[in-house]
């Protein structure tokens, strides 16, 4: 390679999944490429129209320099029936999501302008979210090295793989068990197992054994994790072949050193200044949160009767609690509904507990704080990564035992009485919860170590980067090469 070559700025092309869920950890990871190496990596995201404003709002966070640093790309979303113009993300979607879903993992639907964009942008590498398989192909046929980007844990994928595995041996159990999988045995009800793992799956959802084929082909997978998190899980992945090389580089929730703050407060963190330290239970269940309205009401009345200070975000249009409720919980209660600053509410110390769905961002975003966490998983890989949580890192407690499913209208409705006793005994004096906020400061402490300078991440960050070089510095060699 010629020193004009070695000096070339690295095009990097990412491609996320049509969720706000995947774009702001992609938008993250090109922000710490860029940061990591401003001479040598120029990355770009690429999204439909839409979800152009999810981009913008992730930069954002990371200050003002951000959007000097990654470029944005668009390509036309697929024509869904069904789906309004403009409805592009699973968060604006909402009964419709599934729409979004199975386009998204339609080839037929989406593969033609993701390659079309591809071959326009003609980028030195492509790193692509794991629902589009078929991206892989289009790069080898290209001449073109990629790489896959999982926006969950190492944890949730192998298990995943594993559980799969165990339902193609014919089982017809109502549970499965992830045999061969690192530490406390997992078995878990099929009714809490994604549908696509299973023979049962819709024949339009993701197929594993692509994604596994996709992985293969790849040169890597970059995993917003770090290795403490998920260190013997990692290395069960790559023994049994699922992929060719790990990256574990995050969290990537952690902002930038010389990353600016919002400017001006927002009024429920002035909220939270004004309640005793560890006291209030944050309750948010993410971007895409499919939950009615009846267990709204039940989740409402639970805080109501826990007699704890809560701070819920609730994304939730057309709900009202219900009648009188607002009254009755007065200031030991904030209810918010526009965008709240979900990492600036964990790391505040008023902050006792967090109930979570479990999405894997949430998950690293209590981690990165500290805080201990009630498990109120709803769907996908949710009700795996809640196992992570109590069984293995111990930071957590489940919210209800009861009839669960990952097909959330068929999930039994959770009381009020069971949020209440769940809450007050989580944030008891000296309980189970101050057992878990222990473990759970531990584990932040080692979180930041790994993406501080000669950390885990820090060093995988900088390794993913010279190996991008290497690729596009092998694939030019190979384009040279007589046929």
């Amino acid at each position: 390679m010629t020193s004009a070559e070695s000096c070339k700025k690295l095009r990097v092309l990412l491609m996320p999944f049509f969720a706000t869920s995947h774009i702001a950890p992609f938008t993250d990871l090109a922000v710490r490429l860029a940061a990591a190496r401003p001479d040598i990596v120029e990355p770009t995201i690429a999204v439909t129209p839409a979800n152009v404003s999810v981009v913008r709002s992730a930069l954002k966070r990371h200050g003002s320099v951000a959007s000097s640093m990654v470029s944005i790309a668009t390509y036309p979303f697929p024509e869904v029936a069904g789906l309004p113009p403009g409805v592009e993300n699973l968060s604006t979607a909402g009964d419709q999501g599934w729409r979004i879903d199975r386009a998204a993992v339609d080839e037929a639907l989406t593969r033609p302008a993701q390659e079309a964009l591809i071959r326009d942008q003609s980028p030195d590498v492509l790193i692509t979210d794991v629902h589009f398989s078929w991206n892989a192909y289009v790069a080898e046929d290209i001449g073109m090295p990629s790489y896959l980007f999982s926006v969950i844990g190492v944890f949730s994928m192998l298990a995943m793989c594993l559980l799969a595995a165990a339902d193609a041996n014919g089982s017809d159990s109502e549970s499965l068990t992830a045999a061969g999988l690192p530490g406390p045995k997992l078995r878990i009800p099929r009714s809490e197992v994604p549908d696509f793992l299973t023979r049962q799956r819709n024949l339009d959802e993701l197929d594993l054994r692509k994604l596994e084929q996709s992985e293969k082909r790849c040169h890597g997978i970059a995993v917003n994790s770090f290795m403490f998190l998920d260190k013997p899980y990692c290395e069960k992945f790559i023994c049994n072949g699922f992929t060719k090389r790990g990256y574990y580089v995050g969290p990537l929730c952690l902002p930038q050193p010389t990353a600016v703050g919002n400017v001006g407060e927002p009024s429920c963190i002035s909220w939270l200044d004004s309640k005793p330290n560890r006291s209030v239970v944050y309750i948010c269940f993410g971007t895409f949160a499919p939950v009615s309205e009846e267990q709204l009401d039940e989740l409402a009345l639970g805080l109501e009767a826990s007699g704890k200070p809560y701070l819920w975000a609730v994304r939730a249009d057309g709900w009202a609690p219900p009648a009188g409720w607002e009254d009755r919980v007065g200031n030991r209660g904030l209810l918010v509904r526009d965008w709240v600053p979900q990492t600036a509410i964990l790391a505040h110390p008023a902050t006792a507990a967090f109930l979570t769905h479990c999405g894997w961002n949430s998950l690293l975003e209590g981690v990165t704080a500290g805080v201990p966490l009630l498990t109120w998983p709803l769907i996908f890989e949710q009700f795996i990564t809640e196992r992570l949580v109590m069984d293995v890192l111990r930071i957590g407690e489940r919210v209800w035992d009861g009839a669960r499913s990952v097909r959330y209208k068929e999930a039994a409705l959770v009381p009020a009485a069971a949020v209440a006793r769940a809450v007050a005994r989580f944030l008891e004096p000296g309980g189970t919860g101050d057992a878990a906020r222990i473990r759970a400061q531990e584990l932040a402490a080692e979180a930041h170590a790994a993406v501080a300078e000669g950390g885990s991440s820090y060093s995988d960050l900088r390794r993913l980067i010279d190996d991008l070089v290497e690729a596009r510095a092998a694939a030019g060699e190979s384009a040279l090469q007589p046929r």
